[in-house]
């Protein structure tokens, strides 16, 4: 018994050892904020939520996006019966936003939790995803990476805001919040405004060792 807890301790050690180095190898946020382009934003005309198909399955495991974003973010997350743990009802937040430790608790309240895009949908369209197909659009609107369970209140309070308009007012987060939507817009080729750059930048400076996550 003792033999296998050791091979076990050992395993996940050295599993978060590849983790550490997998991350080491993702290129800084700042070196990916420079290969941006830098252009004013488009019109929003024609623009709507619509535009984007949302809380769709893309990973087709049976699962909405919004669900499995609550999934992954909420501790003790518990599921409506029969929905095959599909349906998050309940379960604790950390809010990346403020710090804040949520209870959510669908059957006795409104939902206090929404799920953030990193880059508003609004912000993508203006910023490229308008020339792109609805399958593409989709996609940007249901990725995980640009995705996160977030104070409600304040996920309203940003809007449509890009970083020269609006940050988590929780300035330890700042960085990986800057550098998720700098991974976004790379992944999806989407471009920044000269405001939104400069933004982003005075707050990398700050971490210049923060790197991009993965997605």
């Amino acid at each position: 018994m003792l033999v296998k807890q050791m091979c076990l301790i050992m395993f996940v050690i050295w599993f978060a050892q590849i983790e550490q180095v997998a991350a080491a190898q993702q290129p800084s946020a700042v070196s990916v904020l420079n290969k941006l382009e830098v252009k004013g934003r488009a019109p929003k005309t024609g623009y709507s939520r619509a535009q984007f198909l949302h809380w769709s399955d893309p990973d087709r495991n049976g699962c909405d996006a919004r669900n499995d974003t609550l999934k992954r973010d909420l501790k003790n997350a518990g599921f409506k019966s029969d929905t095959n743990e599909c349906k998050v009802i309940s379960g604790e937040l950390i809010d990346p936003f403020s710090g804040k430790i949520l209870s959510f608790n669908l059957t006795t309240s409104a939902s206090n939790i929404d799920i953030d895009h990193v880059v508003s949908l609004s912000n993508a369209w203006q910023t490229g995803a308008a020339y792109f197909s609805k399958e593409i659009r989709s996609n940007l609107a249901n990725d995980p990476l640009n995705l996160l369970a977030v104070d409600a209140k304040l996920n309203r309070q940003k809007g449509d805001g890009d970083a020269a308009t609006w940050l988590p007012p929780l300035k330890s987060y700042r960085c990986e919040y800057v550098s998720r939507q700098v991974a976004v817009k790379f992944k999806y080729s989407l471009w920044v405004t000269a405001p939104e750059k400069s933004a982003m930048m005075n707050i990398l400076q700050k971490c210049s060792n923060q790197r991009i996550p993965k997605g």
